[in-house]
């Protein structure tokens, strides 16, 4: 029986304390007047009626944990936005935000589709090592995440923060208590759609809370009573409202402006001599403006927007699907391809990055994958990342004069330096969808299998004989482009600069893991059983980059039963890629035929407390 890994939402940011004992006579003694069992009567694991310990230190007063919003529109173009050159469709508020914050021109989707792009922005893996590849189209069929997969949710909830989901998930199987649930990947509250096809109706007749699904009878039989996205905003708003007190991540999934195009009122567009679909898709794009603005004006309310960072972006190019015309928007804008192409107009899209006080003003060039968010907001949180992770942090990029400058990107503060800058970046396409433009700018291609790598402004894009990567090489069809010279992709170069293309090739293939192993971290818990109870071992990992203090493992167990430590469970330092373990016997009270065993750990990185927390039932 092995673990479930959680990260506990106790951390020196909540100021909440813990009552769980320490497994070794060497232990820190806890709070005066603490005994061997918790409030609820649970057993710590202790060689003898041992003293507790605090798990969690109480905040510091001066401390003010910085909250994030990830906003993720689905399949919002490039050029879509105010800010980003849009001329037909109506963005005021976030055109504002662009103009009061950073945004970034060289912004890149990991996935030219949903399914992959979603999972490697939440893990930092990029598509030659992410556990999701394909759309649910593809030839794997619905994607799924593994207890091996870690989240920026689930990295924040080891500094204490309260974290949401709320929209779309996009990943299956739709059922609760199972490792690719949101609830199972870090996120504390989540209310949407679960998985990729769901997410599809916007009258939907069930969403999920948590692990229930709750049912919209209203919308039965194809009445369209309730619209999906105006459930979404609703407890989008209740959420910050409830965590006003509390340091929180909010990832916010609209499914908006996807197709359908569907919505309850063109609104400002009702009169365009537009198709129903077009004036549909405007007043989608519209209300996910009107949306970001309804949370900005509830942080602004709140009095939580100086210590918000609140991200805006895409899921990949712009789609044209349900009779949408994504060339009457422009909605690539400058660039070639749309959603499904790995051309820039598919995986190029919008990222603004806002937070009064705190990001100036400016756009930067820098180019910047979405695996670059989990870093980015761990840093931020003072939080460990894995070392494993493709993505880099461009926390220096979002600090009060770091950002500003037409074009840099690249500004200090107080000697703060540049974030740095990947080598490449990598791209995986195989889809067996097609759709008329995005198979028109392929080529005729859009079924193969196809990879992308940029390297400065040098960008190739190789296509498959059909859906097998194994091929040899020289079967691929290979294309070379200057970004910088031409950002529109029009000028293949690969047989003028075989040399280069060449280089980037092999990129590719080194780029490529069909199994990527990850570093452990963070707790992991197992048990065996044995004649008279079981032989239970638990690890807490640092797979960071830098060593951990202070570490400490605890483990709970139901009252009445008999836990008996074997290892020492404290350590003075934990080097990066190395862990504490330490092993009890857990011997069941009398008569109890099934309980549940909890191991928390707890360590100090770059001088903050964090705290991880494993559970495994036994029976």
């Amino acid at each position: 029986m092995s673990s479930r890994r959680r990260f506990l939402a106790g951390s020196a940011a909540l100021g909440v304390t813990g009552a769980v004992a320490g497994c070794s006579a060497g232990a820190t003694a806890g709070p005066k007047g603490s005994t061997g069992a918790d409030a609820a009567g649970k057993t710590p694991a202790s060689p003898a009626a041992g003293p507790s310990a605090s798990l969690v230190p109480a905040a510091r007063p001066d401390t003010q944990p910085l909250n994030f919003v990830v906003i993720l529109a689905d399949d919002l173009g490039y050029g879509e936005l105010g800010a980003y050159g849009q001329q037909l469709i109506r963005t005021p508020r976030i055109d504002r935000l662009a103009a009061e914050g950073l945004r970034f021109t060289d912004a890149y989707a990991a996935a030219p589709v949903c399914a992959p792009s979603r999972c490697s922005l939440l893990t930092g893996l990029h598509s030659g090592h992410a556990a999701v590849r394909e759309n649910p189209s593809g030839p794997r069929g619905q994607g799924s995440l593994t207890d091996r997969d870690l989240t920026f949710a689930e990295v924040l909830r080891a500094r204490g923060y309260r974290t949401g989901l709320i929209g779309k998930w996009g990943f299956g199987p739709e059922e609760p208590d199972q490792p690719s649930h949101p609830n199972s990947r870090g996120f504390e509250t989540f209310y949407g759609y679960l998985t990729h096809r769901h997410a599809h109706d916007y009258y939907p007749v069930h969403l999920w809370e948590n692990g229930t699904r709750q049912e919209i009878p209203e919308n039965r039989g194809g009445a369209r009573k309730t619209y999906g996205p105006d459930l979404i905003e609703q407890r989008a708003l209740a959420f910050v409202d409830a965590h006003r007190d509390e340091p929180f991540l909010l990832y916010l999934t609209p499914t908006v402006p996807h197709a359908p195009s569907r919505t309850p009122d063109p609104g400002a567009y009702a009169d365009e001599a537009w198709s129903e679909a077009d004036k549909a898709h405007a007043a989608q794009v519209s209300s996910f403006d009107t949306l970001v603005g309804g949370i900005v004006d509830r942080l602004t309310a709140l009095k939580l927007a100086e210590r918000t960072l609140v991200l805006v972006t895409s899921d990949n190019g712009p789609h044209e699907e349900g009779g949408t015309d994504p060339d009457l928007f422009d909605a690539n804008g400058p660039f070639r391809g749309y959603k499904r192409n790995l051309y820039e107009g598919g995986l190029r899209v919008p990222l603004i990055a806002w937070s009064p006080e705190r990001v100036s003003a400016g756009t930067t060039d820098r180019p910047t994958p979405l695996t670059d968010l989990l870093p980015t907001l761990a840093d931020l949180a003072g939080a460990p990342a894995p070392s494993d992770v493709d993505g880099l942090s461009v926390a220096a990029l979002l600090r009060t004069g770091a950002g500003t400058g037409t074009g840099s990107g690249t500004g200090s503060d107080s000697g703060t330096g540049h974030a740095p800058r990947h080598d490449h970046l990598y791209f995986y396409r195989n889809h067996s969808g097609v759709t008329r433009r995005a198979d028109a700018v392929d080529e005729g291609r859009a079924r193969k299998l196809a990879e992308a790598v940029r390297r400065g402004d040098w960008k190739a894009v190789r296509f498959a004989p059909g859906q097998d990567r194994r091929v040899p090489d020289e079967e691929w069809q290979v294309e070379l482009y200057d970004l910088g010279r031409d950002p529109g992709e029009q000028d293949d170069l690969a047989a003028a600069r075989p040399a280069q293309a060449d280089a980037l090739v092999r990129l590719m293939r080194d780029s490529w893991a069909e199994t990527y192993e990850r570093k452990p971290f963070g707790v992991t818990l197992e048990a065996a059983r044995e004649r008279d109870g079981f032989l239970v071992t638990a690890t807490l990992a640092n797979g960071s980059s830098r060593p951990w203090t202070g570490a400490r493992i605890a483990l709970e167990a139901p009252a009445g039963w008999r836990v008996r430590s074997l290892d020492p469970v404290t350590a003075d330092r934990v080097p990066a890629g190395g862990s504490l373990a330490a092993r009890w016997r857990v011997t069941p009270a009398t008569g109890a035929a099934e309980g549940r065993l909890t191991c928390r750990g707890t360590a100090t990185h770059a001088g903050e407390p964090v705290t991880y927390e494993a559970r495994v039932s036994v029976q």
